[in-house]
């Protein structure tokens, strides 16, 4: 069963920092796409950055210079063979700084086995998803 389990969500000011992490459990494929999307009250769902498991990186244009996303992996290797699971990454991590008011929201991480860039940004594409964590920014 995969899991999906974020952390380190909370409140600062304008112009502060967070850095959220998300561990992946259970992770059946040999390849995944992380991502990061987020929710504001009464709207939608929007991606904010994705990494796969190859490097490839991309973010939303309203978080560029501010948002880092990155990926680990804290199991053992397991040999040469890039597509065992056990060789993905399960933890990723965005570091965001210089957070606005309009940062605010839930914060989830979602993950899936086909290349970031088929997924994209598209929260429907994505088959797991994390409970959230929530961000807010005072002005």
């Amino acid at each position: 069963q995969v899991q999906l389990m974020e952390s380190g969500g909370g409140s600062v000011q304008s112009g502060g920092s967070l850095r959220l992490t998300c561990e992946v459990r259970g992770w059946p494929y040999g390849r995944i796409c992380l991502g990061w999307f987020r929710q504001a009250a009464e709207k939608g769902r929007e991606g904010v950055a994705r990494i796969g498991d190859d490097g490839y990186v991309a973010y939303a244009d309203s978080v560029k210079g501010r948002f880092t996303i990155s990926q680990r992996n804290t199991r053992p290797a397991q040999g040469p063979f890039t597509t065992s699971p056990e060789n993905t990454p399960n933890m990723v991590s965005l570091e965001m700084n210089g957070l606005q008011p309009e940062d605010a929201g839930m914060y989830y991480c979602a993950a899936d086995p086909l290349h970031c860039s088929v997924v994209a940004a598209f929260p429907s594409s994505y088959e797991f998803w994390g409970q959230g964590t929530q961000v807010s920014v005072s002005p």
